[in-house]
């Protein structure tokens, strides 16, 4: 145990010292994978911070059936009672919408007084609001295909349904999980791409000194360990360095996004993930730029 313990303690010994050997190389590495890194942190960031606006959305959209004019209270009632028996895993709620109640309200706007003032009647039908169950899988498609059994009955005139937006919204949310999975991988082959330079050069700076570690009976093991510390601490420091500078970033862009948001009254505050979830991207990481020095030094130490 002792062994394996000096062992690795030599190996993340001779890391450090080879980055600190090399200052100028290794703050450009270390740049390079932090401005890399930072990129899709903030938009991990502000996937974390949109999550509770976007559960306070409704997401499941409603229909208002227009009956015909001809149609009475009595029967919009017996519709209701009916499309809930005949629907009821799609449908959790009707809400009547009796047009003289509707007509009232729509008197009391002083923009619409005058205008409904030069009707001899009521021109408003009764309305049937439809609220889908939250069970619904696919809100949209149930809603569009609810919409289209409702138009083909005789006591309807008129089914509105504001669905587009929420496809919308799923469109807009697949497109940014796509983004940030080909930005994912964009990023971990910049890291990979630059541990397995950074290592490669190391080690052909130090051919003749592996040749002599060799032919003493060092072990590859023994050889290849320090260079796998050096990638692992390196993939380790940007990805520190990344959280500080997403943190530091943050600041203004809340300070934007809060003076469009507040056109909306809404509130946003954009904040990094948690801090498990910080260390488990870190050594995630380092454990990629490990396997990248590891690759690197076995294609580059064959001789």
């Amino acid at each position: 145990m002792k062994r394996w313990v000096r062992q690795h303690r030599y190996a993340l010994s001779t890391a450090v010292a080879r980055l600190v050997a090399q200052p100028f190389s290794s703050l450009s590495n270390l740049l390079v994978m932090t401005l890399t890194l930072a990129v899709p942190l903030i938009g991990w960031a502000l996937l974390v911070s949109a999550q509770p606006l976007a559960q306070s959305l409704p997401v499941n959209p409603e229909l208002t059936v227009f009956l015909q004019m001809d149609q009475s209270e009595e029967h919009a009632e017996t519709l209701q009672q009916q499309w809930i028996t005949q629907w009821p895993d799609e449908i959790a709620r009707i809400h009547l919408q009796n047009r003289n109640e509707a007509y009232e309200a729509l008197h009391a706007n002083p923009l619409w007084t005058e205008v409904l003032d030069t009707l001899d009647a009521n021109p408003l039908p009764h309305a049937l609001v439809i609220q889908l169950a939250d069970t619904v899988a696919d809100s949209a498609a149930t809603a569009m295909h609810l919409a289209a059994e409702l138009r083909t009955q005789t006591a309807v005139d008129r089914v509105q349904l504001d669905s587009e937006w929420v496809q919308r919204l799923e469109a807009l949310l697949r497109f940014i999980r796509i983004a940030l999975g080909f930005l994912s991988l964009s990023v971990a082959t910049i890291v990979v791409a630059t541990v397995f330079n950074t290592v490669r050069l190391q080690a052909l700076n130090q051919r003749e000194e592996i040749g002599v570690a060799r032919l003493v009976g060092a072990t590859e093991s023994f050889v290849r360990r320090p260079f796998l510390y050096q990638g692992a601490l390196t993939g380790a420091l940007a990805s520190a360095l990344a959280c500080g500078l997403g943190w530091l970033s943050l600041g203004p862009l809340n300070q934007a996004l809060n003076s469009l948001a507040q056109s909306y009254d809404l509130h946003v505050h954009l904040h990094l993930p948690v801090l498990s979830e910080l260390f488990v991207a870190v050594l995630f990481i380092a454990a990629i730029a490990a396997l990248a020095a590891r690759w690197s030094v076995s294609r580059t130490t064959q001789f």
